[in-house]
């Protein structure tokens, strides 16, 4: 008599905020977290990446808000629209880069993805719309250190803490030489 293997219940959705690509380390600790689950065979652990683009026209304006002021004697020069578009499609290649880089790292760690993509809108937006999407089990943000913005609550983590009714953990990532 052969034993089937145990139906699979509903996906555990993880969907994971990330700033930048994800080096080995970080994948590995993303993984790290749900080794428990991944020893009981009626769950499945299912990733859902997102990676927010930069946003041309914002780095144009903080860029300039930092080389003008009142030292300078003439006005800066301000970038048409399309050498604008022209940045906004390197961020966007930029981005792709590295969505793939870390789609690559999470499936090396034995991961399963459900999705992996590179967002427009705010990030918590975004990280709000596809928790609800997927049902969404659990959130992940990783980012590089926002000592100012966690002080004063307003890092993505914090916002997101206040706005999802599903548990949100904020990693930092690894440094990297």
């Amino acid at each position: 008599m052969t034993s089937e293997p145990a139906p699979r219940e509903e996906p555990y959705d993880v969907v994971l905020l990330i700033e930048k690509a994800l080096t080995p380390a970080d994948a590995a600790q993303v993984r790290s977290l749900h080794v428990e689950l991944d020893d009981d065979p009626t769950i499945e652990v299912i990733y859902h990446v997102l990676l927010p683009m930069a946003d041309a026209a914002a780095a144009v304006e903080a860029s300039l808000g930092v080389i003008g002021g009142a030292d300078l004697i003439a006005p800066p020069i301000t970038p048409s629209p399309d050498e604008i578009d022209a940045l906004r499609e390197e961020y966007r290649e930029q981005a792709d880069r590295e969505l793939a880089a870390t789609r690559e790292e999470m499936l090396a760690t034995g991961a399963h993805l459900g999705s992996a993509v590179v967002v427009t809108e705010a990030p918590v937006d975004a990280l709000i719309a596809k928790v609800k999407e997927v049902d969404g089990r659990e959130s992940i943000i990783l980012t590089r250190p926002h000592l100012v913005a966690e002080f004063f609550h307003v890092d993505w983590t914090s916002r997101a803490r206040r706005k999802l009714g599903v548990p949100v953990l904020h990693l930092l990532e690894h440094e990297t030489a």
